[in-house]
């Protein structure tokens, strides 16, 4: 065989992750093309690839006959006995082809189609195995730097990971060293295009898994995650063993295990708090660092009012409405935050409306229509400013600011 095609077939075997029989397929489909060009049919012909030994052998199946008619097909017998003396007319005789039949310019082109067909099986490969590594870490250096994405080389294959996949705040540089997550792996015709990103929330949730053993093995369980790369994520644990405290667990002895978690994220702030079953608590914690007095819920329309101390509001709501973008997030409620003041001066107000209502059907009429629609109204506006109003004197008045100023006694 062919000397130059033996050494690129060895060479292949030796350092292309393919397939043993996807390779014989491709090598045996080429010789058969190179055959086809050669004699105008492969019906009686036979190519067998040898991966352990690195050998090509093609063979050529001839009826013996008397007369020969197709010389494709038939050999005269004297001609068959001159390579094996035995034979005889009606028997096949088979013939071994001498790769230089074919000429140069078919081995050149038939080494340029196996080149190509390799780097075919290579990206399949490679496509095959990225897409299973779907949802998985990968380390690899930074190769080139664009404006809209960078290249990474990871396991001799490239992956992009585009900008809006990066942290904003992050700052790279060629041949510096990087993780990521494979997030998506699609076919193009340049081949497989793999897809990775830092700011996908499952990033969060694989380093985690690095970090805490427990969380690896299942004793902790991540519920939910919700992130906002490069600034602040909430990542809500709950503990399937009693005796182990989810949070504690999670940020580690000193805080080595969160700590290490953040630096990888450029110093992305990250709040772990328990989950629970229950809407309430739960909404409590996604709140954090800012500690509600009361949640209400309304399950069917998935709000939540949370009344928050005046002090801590800024906490609940969080630098651009980031803190309670990442509750809501997390918990599926959209959160409503109520300072505690507010909500007394309109408990207040609601109840001044009230006492108003206990007045008479024709004095309260009087009032309203004068403006005096709240007892706060009413009591700041004095006994001489009723007097005013048609139809209620001295007696009326006096007993309207006593009535009504029981309410702020």
């Amino acid at each position: 065989m062919n000397q130059e095609i033996i050494e690129a077939f060895k060479e292949i075997a030796r350092e292309k992750n393919i397939d043993k029989e996807y390779l014989v397929d491709i090598i045996e489909n080429i010789f058969y093309l190179m055959i086809k060009k050669k004699f105008g049919t492969t019906e009686n012909f036979d190519v067998i690839v040898n991966m352990d030994k690195g050998e090509i052998e093609i063979y050529r199946s001839k009826l013996i006959a008397e007369k020969v008619e197709n010389p494709n097909t038939e050999i005269d017998i004297a001609a068959a006995r001159k390579v094996e003396p035995d034979l005889e007319i009606g028997e096949m005789f088979v013939e071994i082809i001498n790769p230089e039949r074919f000429g140069r310019r078919l081995i050149i082109s038939a080494k340029q189609n196996l080149t190509q067909k390799i780097k075919e099986a290579e990206k399949e490969v490679i496509y095959e195995e990225f897409k299973n590594r779907i949802g998985e870490i990968v380390i690899g250096d930074i190769n080139q730097i664009n404006r809209d994405e960078m290249f990474i080389n990871i396991d001799k294959a490239e992956i992009i990971l585009p900008k809006k996949e990066q942290i904003y705040n992050e700052r790279y540089r060629r041949g510096d060293s990087v993780r990521a997550i494979i997030k998506d792996v699609v076919r193009t015709p340049r081949g497989p295009e793999i897809i990775a990103s830092r700011v996908d929330p499952k990033f969060l949730i694989r380093l985690f898994e690095i970090e805490v053993p427990e969380i690896y093995d299942g004793i902790i369980e991540i519920k939910a995650v919700s992130r906002e790369a490069g600034d602040r994520a909430k990542v809500a644990v709950i503990s399937n063993d009693k005796r182990i405290d989810p949070v504690g667990a999670c940020v580690g002895m000193k805080g080595i295990r969160i700590q290490s978690i953040v630096k990888e994220l450029n110093n992305e702030k990250i709040d772990i708090i328990n989950w629970s079953e229950e809407p309430e608590v739960f909404i409590s914690q996604a709140l954090s660092p800012s500690k509600p007095i009361s949640v209400s819920v309304n399950k069917e329309g998935k709000t939540v009012s949370a009344i928050i101390p005046d002090d801590q509001i800024s906490l609940a709501i969080g630098k651009g409405g980031q803190n309670i973008r990442l509750a809501s997030d997390l918990t599926g409620y959209k959160i409503e935050t109520i300072k505690q003041s507010d909500l007394v001066k309109k408990e207040e107000e609601k109840i001044a409306i009230k006492m108003i209502d206990k007045l008479s059907s024709s004095a309260k009429k009087k009032l309203i229509e004068h403006g005096f629609d709240t007892a706060e109204k009413v009591l700041d506006a004095g006994k001489e400013a009723l007097m005013k109003i048609p139809g209620i004197g001295d007696k009326k008045a006096g007993k309207i600011i006593e009535l009504l100023g029981s309410f702020y006694e």
